[in-house]
Order: structure tokens, then C-alpha cells, then sequence
């Protein structure tokens, strides 16, 4: 398919005032193990080009079959339906050349898939050592080619290499029941394992949850909680990168995923202390969100979407700057080649400052330590939220002492920023997949943030 890249371009440029052409290939490797036993391997691969045309109207075709008719009667097919009215909003961005490629220490391509399944041996036989009950881990890599070019002049081609990790964990005892996961993800090859720790981490995870079977709840009532960057992670993706997706903004997403609680004309508006910094940035070295170039071509770059405590910034594709009469700020990302570019996150996350842990929990006399959570949820304006916590301590006089049983913030967006006083310096990302769009489609980001401390939230 990549051969018919420049054809098609040149033939849909010369019927509408905009076009691009791209070809996307993947390259994906699986193994999936159950209690020790491998339930799963896996390789697969999937290419073809899409083609975007603007006229009256926005449309895109699809095609994976390398016959030049197919190919152009699939873009007959766009160019007529652009032809219809509807939104054709589409800013103006400056255009690039250029080839980039995420380097490899140890290459996706050089690892066997019987050293993927001794891995995951490996890391299983930490978990069976502490009798956990159910035991579910999944090792995968993807290798992304891309060749994108516009009537405008933009070419690019890039090599954009991933590996990700994931464990489903449970521990039961007497009746009572403990689960967690574990996600990493990395932008580069194998030499990732090393960077997660994985052995350290499970064991730390298994641990954590026979602790937390035999805990107690803390009694309800209100305190000061020091939130973990795992919690500050998810709280930063659901509160802060979603509500700030300017489609979402515009209403595109309200059949599907929701609205926003952020209007389009909320930019100043407050949400949280003078302290709270929030980003989503795409151009974090390894990060698995990583992209150089978005979907629309346009170049990568960090975003504060929330800023000393205000709105700050939108989340933008050509298609919803345009529209909002802006330039984009690289947003634009899809799952597959067959998928439309939508506005999406990359790696969100609260800025760091300048606490230690130890200075953050000093100040607290009666208080929770909930460095991690095992459920969450979040209403679809993103403004009522739930989080409740897998790790979890009492604090008493500056000090973090037993551990307590499933502690559960229910909190508003803003209430949750606007009580933060102290905010740590130890940033730490946490991977995730994101789902957006019908038919839905996932992408790989990463959240994260450093210790927080919150004043009077409200615990049950």
C-alpha cells in the first residue's frame, strides 16, 4: 500500500482544496499467562492508508488493498461525501519535512517468544511464592511505521517502537478479597524490563494486598490526605486531560463518552490553588504517549491545561482549532490506519515542585496516606469523581503508621485542586490506555504526578 501513498495524494489534490495521504503499518507480539500457565502468544500484522479530503465537508477513506482502482474509487467515494455541507473548519499550520525514529538498546525485533513467556515465568513465580490467588500478566511490543503527506507540503515518516506490560493480581484469605494492577509502557525496545524493576515491584504489589486484607477502615469524617503520584496520575487523566479535549469541549463527544464540565469560553476561569500546574506533553523521551508529529502533521509539544490554578489551554486537532479559530497544539492522534484522527492525550500530569515526602506528611496531625487505588470513577462532565484507595496508611502526628482498609474520596474536580497546599518533587508517570471515539479506539499514554498533600477532604 505504502507505493500508492504519493498517487493518491496527488489524485485527490487535484479535485479538492485539501488532501493527505497516510500509510500506517504495525507489527504487534503477545503473550498472555494465566496462574503460571501461558493461555496466549500472539503476532500479527496490519497496514493499509487512509485518506483525508476537505471540500464542503470532512471525509475519509480507508483502504488496505494494493489495486490503484480500489484506491481511487475509495477516494471517489470521500471526495463525494465532502462534497456535502457540513463542518469543513481546518487551521492553517506551518509545514515540515522530516524522518524520525525512537532508538532501540534491545531491539523488539531481536527478542524470541520464548524469552517473552520466560519473562513473564519469571515475575509469575514471585506472585505463586506469596499465594496470590489470581494471577493474570501480558507482555506485548509494537513496532509503528508511518508515511503521512498533505497538499499542503508536510511529508513525514517516522519508526516508533513500544513496549507494555500488564498484571492483574488477587489475593484472598478467610473471605476476604484484595485486587490490584500493574501497568508499564515504554517508547523503545526490551531494554524497558530493566528500567520497571518487575520482580521488585510484584513483590512489593503482593505484599500490599495481603496487608490489605487484614486492615481495617478508618472511620469516616474528614482529613488531610497525602495522595500518591499513582492517584495523582489518574485524578490529572480523567479531572484535567479529558474535560480539556476541545472536541469534547464543542460537544462532538456527547453521544458517546460525555461532555465537559470546561466551556469554550472557560480559559481563566479557577479550578484549583495557585500551586497546581497541570501538562499533558507528547515530546517526554520514552514516555508511552511519545509522538514527534501528530496525526495531522503537526508538531508535538507541551500543553498546560491548567495553569497556577486556571484554564489554561485546550487540547487541539486541526479539525477543532480550526473551528475554534486557533492553531492546533498537536493533539491529534488514532489507534489504527483505518481511524480517524481524534484529539487525544499524550502523557498528562501535575507539575512537580519543591517537597520531600517527609515534609509533606510532617504537617499532618490526623490524616490518610493513600499512595495508590484500586477503583475509580468519574461522571460524564468529568467533575464528580471517586477514587479509592489499594495502598493505604493512617497518618497521626507526622508519621504514617497502620495500614488501613480501602479509603474512599468522593470529591468535584475543583474541590479536589483548590485543596491541595503542598505538592512533592518526586514525579513519577504510570502507563494507561485510553479510549475515545465510536468504534472505540485505544491509545497509549502515560499519567502521572508527584506526592500530594490535600487539606479537610471528606473520607469514607
Amino acid at each position: 500500500m505504502e507505493e500508492f501513498v504519493d498517487k493518491a495524494l496527488e489524485y485527490a489534490s487535484k479535485k479538492v482544496p485539501y488532501a493527505e495521504a497516510r500509510y500506517f503499518s504495525s507489527e504487534k507480539n503477545s503473550v498472555i499467562m494465566k496462574n503460571g500457565t501461558v493461555s496466549a502468544t500472539g503476532f500479527s500484522r496490519d497496514s493499509g492508508m487512509a485518506v483525508r479530503v476537505i471540500d464542503k465537508s470532512i471525509s475519509l477513506a480507508a483502504v488496505n488493498i494494493p489495486d490503484w482502482n480500489v484506491v481511487k474509487s475509495e477516494i471517489d467515494k470521500a471526495i463525494s461525501r465532502s462534497s456535502s455541507p457540513g463542518r469543513n473548519a481546518f487551521s492553517k499550520e506551518r509545514t515540515v519535512e522530516d524522518t524520525w525514529e525512537v532508538p532501540q538498546k534491545k531491539k523488539i525485533e531481536d527478542v524470541q517468544s520464548e524469552e517473552r513467556v520466560e519473562m513473564l515465568r519469571s515475575v509469575d513465580a514471585i506472585l505463586a511464592e506469596q499465594k496470590l490467588n489470581m494471577r493474570i500478566l501480558v507482555l506485548n511490543d509494537n513496532i509503528e511505521r508511518e508515511t503521512y503527506i498533505n497538499s499542503e507540503g508536510t511529508k513525514l515518516r517516522s519508526v516508533l517502537p513500544k513496549v507494555g506490560f500488564y498484571s492483574a493480581m488477587g489475593y484472598m484469605e478467610n473471605g476476604n478479597y484484595e485486587q490490584g494492577n500493574v501497568q508499564f509502557g515504554f517508547a523503545g525496545g526490551y531494554e524497558a524490563l530493566k528500567e520497571w524493576k518487575l520482580e521488585d515491584v510484584m513483590l512489593h504489589e503482593s505484599t500490599v494486598l495481603k496487608n490489605a486484607v487484614h486492615a481495617s477502615k478508618m472511620a469516616e469524617g474528614d482529613y488531610d490526605v497525602v495522595v500518591g503520584p499513582e492517584i495523582a496520575g489518574i485524578v490529572a487523566h480523567e479531572s484535567a486531560g479529558h474535560p480539556s479535549e476541545a472536541d469534547r469541549i464543542l460537544g462532538r463527544e456527547m453521544a458517546q463518552a460525555g461532555e465537559s464540565f470546561i466551556k469554550k469560553d472557560d480559559r481563566g476561569k479557577k479550578v484549583g490553588s495557585t500551586i497546581v500546574n497541570l501538562v499533558d506533553d507528547p515530546t517526554i523521551e520514552h514516555s508511552f504517549g511519545y509522538y514527534k508529529y501528530d496525526r495531522d502533521g503537526v508538531s508535538a509539544r507541551k500543553r498546560y491545561l491548567y495553569k497556577e490554578g486556571l484554564i489554561n489551554e485546550f487540547l487541539n486537532n486541526r479539525e477543532s482549532a480550526g473551528r475554534l479559530s486557533e492553531s492546533s497544539n498537536g493533539a491529534s492522534r488514532s489507534s489504527e490506519w483505518d481511524k480517524e484522527p481524534l484529539v487525544r492525550m499524550s502523557t498528562t500530569y501535575i507539575e512537580p515542585m519543591d517537597h520531600t515526602f517527609e515534609e509533606i506528611v510532617e504537617d499532618v496531625n490526623e490524616g490518610i496516606y493513600m499512595k495508590s487505588f484500586t477503583e475509580w470513577n468519574i461522571d460524564d462532565i468529568r467533575f464528580n469523581e471517586k477514587y479509592v484507595g489499594r495502598e493505604a496508611y493512617h497518618i497521626k502526628f507526622g508519621e504514617v503508621k497502620e495500614v488501613i482498609k480501602r479509603p474512599v474520596i468522593e470529591t468535584t474536580t475543583v474541590k479536589f485542586y483548590s485543596a491541595i497546599d503542598a505538592i512533592g518533587k518526586d514525579l513519577q508517570f504510570y502507563a494507561g490506555t485510553c479510549g475515545k471515539g465510536d468504534p472505540m479506539q485505544g491509545v497509549d499514554v502515560w499519567m502521572g504526578g508527584p506526592h500530594l498533600r490535600l487539606r479537610n477532604i471528606h473520607v469514607r
